[in-house]
């Protein structure tokens, strides 16, 4: 009697996290799952149309979100230019600045400048690049430095241009979340045993060796837990593209998450834009699965 008056005292403690968690999570993803099979306008579709939604977004009947023409384009490839050049340039200059400004005089205050871009909402970042990245050079300061250093060449239209337009739009994401990944990676690498160093050093070996050898190694666990985070902004990537360029030009700079919002709450099409989402959650799960089993592996290591 007593081990199943615990039980039910379990359960009882778990039951408000279960109800949150059945009512903002499991009933949202079923509901949207259902939706994705039906057609028409409206968030209350009727029209069954099964896994034609599917069909048209993954077999390149919508150029917008991929087109199988060459060179291939879309949301879709814009988001693996996302997670190609976003995390890997956050993680890069994360921890680049992670390892340089270690020890650094002024360390606290360079690592605050950095980190600044942080506690900016994205919408007002968004402004800022918009600015910077303005063809007029009395506004932007890139054109305004272009033009200084060669005074005949043209302004380049940085958020007009379908080739430059999403480098740039990742410029400003690395912008932003670099801060996050320096201090994550900063503060593993501040943890690191130095006495492996010192011996290291003491037998001949350069800082550039130790850090390749060494301490790039140990850092293994956090870098790819900040690696995982980045692909998992970049895949849900809205609010940027929307304030900056609005998916243009001519729908170049759309990301996934910005196509399900698109088609969601201006497009009206619920059913088609659910389709997207659930793409978007069949992408996220492996990285999100692989993200907690590493946490839990490295839980039951300690």
């Amino acid at each position: 009697m007593k081990v199943k008056r615990d039980s039910i005292q379990g359960w009882l403690f778990l039951a408000p996290a279960l109800i949150l968690l059945v009512a903002y999570l499991v009933y949202p993803c079923l509901s949207t799952l259902k939706m994705s099979f039906y057609g028409g306008q409206g968030f209350s579709p009727k029209r069954f149309v099964g896994f034609a939604n599917y069909a048209r977004l993954l077999g390149g009947g919508d150029s917008l979100f991929l087109n199988l023409k060459w060179p291939p384009s879309g949301a879709l490839i814009n988001n693996i230019l996302w997670i190609l050049f976003f995390a890997g340039g956050t993680v890069v200059i994360g921890l680049a600045i992670a390892v340089l400004a270690d020890g650094l005089r002024l360390e606290k205050i360079f690592k605050s400048l950095i980190f600044l871009p942080m506690i900016i909402s994205a919408t007002a970042a968004s402004v800022i690049f918009r600015f910077l990245y303005s063809p007029d050079p009395h506004i932007g300061l890139l054109n305004a430095f272009i033009s200084s250093i060669s005074p005949g060449k043209k302004p380049i239209p940085w958020l007009g241009s379908t080739d430059i337009v999403n480098i740039a739009l990742i410029g400003a994401g690395i912008w932003i979340w670099t801060g996050l990944s320096m201090t994550v990676l900063s503060a593993a690498y501040k943890s690191l045993d130095r006495e492996i160093l010192e011996a290291a050093k003491v037998d001949g070996a350069s800082s550039w060796t130790c850090f390749w050898r060494i301490s790039l190694p140990m850092l293994e666990d956090q870098i790819v837990f900040v690696a995982i985070t980045m692909i998992i902004n970049s895949l849900k990537l809205v609010d940027l593209v929307l304030v900056m360029t609005g998916g243009g030009p001519m729908g170049s700079s759309r990301t996934i998450g910005f196509s399900f919002y698109w088609e969601v709450f201006n497009n009206n099409l619920v059913g088609y834009g659910s389709a997207i989402a659930m793409i978007l959650l069949i992408l996220l799960i492996p990285f999100m699965v692989f993200q907690v089993r590493r946490i839990k592996a490295q839980e039951s290591y300690q």
